[in-house]
């Protein structure tokens, strides 16, 4: 392995830095976006249940926004509790943007290698293949030589696409998964904003 990077010359050493990266953000946004973690599904009986008991305490308050990405809202739906339903609402959104916008932390970036990628797998095969013709004397060729050159140019292209295809899958997992968590969350606060204003039980 170390003598196909050692031969694929320094493009290659971009290439390995994405993947190790791309790793990481994967690692990271497998944990970070469990459901059980951003959105638990009791989460919202047990609020409404501790609203009905003892009404907006600032402990539930504490506890909604230190448990989780929709506890965050919740907690901000419960300190305008006492506003009209449309301040309710309006304050919910704002959390909600904040919370959208923490759940797409690092997927830009793991878009960006995914794009990108490719390019240096290309950009290494150009300057190989430079290299390759560059070297090549007056007096002719050898073809096995050249076969050979070219085969380790391409190595460059090989590994761009073995990073970028999984970092793309990835990447479209995990937008569509905070996509469906945004729209989880938006339906239980709005469910919660009914039930304090006392429009649903």
């Amino acid at each position: 392995m170390f003598a196909i990077i050692e031969a694929a010359g320094w493009p290659i050493w971009p290439l390995i830095l994405a993947s190790v990266v791309a790793v990481a953000i994967i690692i990271e946004r497998v944990y970070s976006l469990r459901t059980q973690e951003v959105a638990p599904p009791s989460l919202l009986l047990e609020t409404i249940k501790s609203y009905q008991e003892r009404g907006v305490t600032p402990e539930l308050v504490t506890r909604l926004a230190d448990g989780s990405a929709m506890g965050r809202v919740f907690a901000t739906a419960l300190k305008n509790a006492h506003n009209s339903r449309e301040i309710m609402k309006e304050s919910i959104e704002e959390a909600g943007r904040a919370v959208t916008h923490d759940l797409d932390r690092f997927l830009t970036s793991l878009g960006t290698i995914a794009s990108m990628a490719p390019l240096l797998g290309l950009l290494g095969t150009v300057i190989g293949m430079i290299e390759i013709f560059g070297a090549q004397t007056g007096g002719g060729t050898n073809p096995g030589q050249l076969a050979h050159g070219i085969s380790i140019a391409l190595y460059n292209t090989a590994f761009g696409l073995i990073v970028a295809i999984p970092a793309m899958i990835f990447y479209r997992y995990f937008r569509n998964k905070v996509e469906s968590l945004v729209v989880d969350m938006e339906q239980q606060a709005i469910k919660l904003v009914e039930i304090v204003h006392g429009e649903r039980k």
